[in-house]
């Protein structure tokens, strides 16, 4: 497992990353809440986040991460929806 822990770790700082990226660009409106590249950070970097945390067998985040992925997927589905009626 010590083999691992340099990946393990580059996948944690990616996706702390990604989360602070999306929020950050979307606070400073440079991009909003409800487009591809807002909802995609936020399930790329809580997908990095849960194998970061199982990795490390913190469970209370990898929770929140599971949850934050969740909130994710249906909001890409009702975008992609939503851009296909209007399409």
């Amino acid at each position: 497992m010590e083999d691992y822990k340099l990946l393990f770790d580059i996948i944690g700082w990616g996706g702390s990353i990604g989360l602070l990226l999306a929020y950050g660009l979307n606070s400073y409106q440079k991009i909003k809440s409800d487009s591809y590249t807002f909802l995609l950070l936020n399930l790329f970097s809580g997908i990095c986040l849960i194998v970061y945390t199982i990795f490390y067998k913190t469970y209370a985040n990898t929770f929140l991460n599971i949850v934050w992925v969740i909130i994710a997927i249906p909001a890409i589905v009702r975008l992609a929806q939503k851009k296909k009626n209007t399409a």
